[in-house]
């Protein structure tokens, strides 16, 4: 059976099939599962999207779609995706947020080649960890995310008996993503250097699954899992629940200990969040909101509650899916490095081709300058394989940065702006001067990223790597 994924889900969006129909309905026909493992093909390529209704915005997709469906995994058993380039520059997919071997992290010269105009590369990994990841090429970020490359990967819980997935009466994966578009569809600028300067170029169309302000049929009375995917290029969402009680149960992929009320919980740029909600009777309304400023919000989506037979039976507080697999950290043996993210204000001279490329973050004073197959910076650290560390995190800037690093989950220990229950996480948002701490163990050998996830400051300096050996 062949479906159009994206105008399945943009109806049933629009025109209320059941919530569990946008993860479970929309599953990709290139899946297979084959001896335990799950078996996906990618296509990158160039797709006209209907984005604001009526227009054609010309973006780039995976299999020619905005949104794909999401890939599914399950935790600790074997995916291989296999993708295909038939874009007319090279590309790469990293797999943000999943704790892999480094060959398959999906950094061009730092852990692969780049995946050339034609050519196909084959990843293939064990998640360890259960959750809401998400993947995106990581060349030419700007455009080939701004432009639509961005997926879902949910890795399923094993199997477990204190848990099952089914004591979710729905559970709805919600990519969050605020476009660059004219009123004809096409694209705005999607980055400009006095924005790069400051917090980013934001877009002026914002969507949940590539529709606007969406209503989607609930069922009533169960528990919903709601799955926020910021995968946007720079915007910050400030997500609430109005007038309704609603939980955090996992920030990005990791299980929390106990419910957590929600009042507002903001997301960067690749941050995840997983919220709870007991659906009213049928014939209700929950509108979850986007704060802008202090006191300001907008309706970001609706849900409407629907009568349906439940898989399970409710419980009276919200599930909680198991913790995964990470090491704590040993605080009294750690060593503590430092790092300050800092405006390097500086523009680098025009290119061989008369391009000026502009610089204005930089780690420890080093801004990111690129790297390829046979110019490869040092390491901003080199970290001992199996020891614990501390990162002292400062941002001497006016600006929020999330700042991700890749093939480790870290613990956020600390801030000396808020109270911090201690979480685990791969990428913390840093408020406008703001001092955090974190702590991992260094138990994933590799070259590992570690970047601003605000695109335009990754690619203006705010980024490097750390060696694990």
């Amino acid at each position: 059976m062949s479906v159009n994924r994206r105008d399945f889900l943009k109806t049933s969006l629009q025109t209320g099939l059941l919530a569990s129909a946008v993860l479970t309905g929309c599953v990709p026909v290139t899946r297979m599962q084959q001896n335990g493992e799950y078996d996906y093909t990618l296509t990158v390529e160039p797709a006209d999207f209907e984005i604001r209704p009526g227009t054609t915005t010309p973006g780039l997709g995976f299999n020619g779609e905005y949104p794909h469906a999401p890939l599914k995994a399950k935790q600790g058993k074997p995916i291989t995706i296999r993708v295909v380039n038939r874009l007319q520059q090279p590309t790469t997919i990293h797999w943000h947020g999943i704790r892999i071997d480094i060959k398959m992290d999906g950094v061009p010269f730092l852990s692969q080649m780049p995946i050339m105009p034609g050519e196909t590369f084959v990843y293939h990994f064990t998640p360890p960890d259960a959750g809401t990841f998400w993947f995106h090429p990581h060349v030419n970020s700007v455009e080939q995310l701004g432009k639509g490359l961005v997926g879902l990967l949910i890795v399923e819980e094993a199997d477990n008996e204190q848990f099952s997935p089914d004591e979710y009466a729905a559970d709805l994966p919600l990519m969050l993503k605020n476009w660059h578009l004219n009123k004809d569809g096409s694209f705005k600028a999607l980055t400009t250097p006095r924005n790069a300067a400051r917090m980013g170029t934001p877009g002026n169309y914002p969507t949940v699954n590539g529709v606007n302000k969406p209503s989607i049929d609930v069922p009533a009375e169960g528990w919903l899992r709601l799955r926020f995917a910021n995968v946007d290029n720079t915007v910050v969402y400030k997500l609430r629940v109005k007038d309704y009680p609603a939980y955090i149960i996992s920030i990005d992929a990791n299980p929390l200990a106990e419910p957590k009320p929600l009042d507002t919980y903001s997301i960067g740029a690749g941050m995840r969040v997983d919220i709870a909600i007991k659906a009213p009777p049928a014939g209700q309304e929950i509108v979850i909101e986007n704060g802008r400023g202090k006191r300001s919000y907008r309706e970001l989506l609706r849900l409407k509650t629907v009568a349906a037979p439940l898989r399970h039976p409710v419980a009276e507080t919200a599930p909680l899916p198991p913790l995964n697999p990470l090491a704590e950290p040993d605080l009294a043996s750690a060593e503590v490095k430092r790092f300050t993210f800092e405006w390097e204000g500086a523009v680098t001279p025009a290119d061989s081709k008369g391009k000026a490329m502009p610089r204005f973050w930089a780690i420890n004073r080093i801004p990111w300058t690129g790297m390829s197959a046979d110019n490869i910076p040092a390491p901003l650290a080199t970290l001992e394989l199996g020891k614990t560390y501390v990162f002292d995190l400062k941002n001497a800037t006016p600006h929020r940065h999330p700042i991700h690093i890749h093939g480790v989950m870290f613990k956020v220990i600390r801030s000396n702006q808020k109270k911090i229950d201690p979480f685990f996480t791969d990428t913390v948002l840093m408020e406008r001067n703001e001092q955090v701490q974190i702590a991992f163990v260094a138990d994933n050998p590799g070259r590992w990223m570690y970047h601003c996830h605000v695109i335009e400051h990754m690619k203006t300096g705010l980024m490097g790597y750390i060696t694990i050996a």
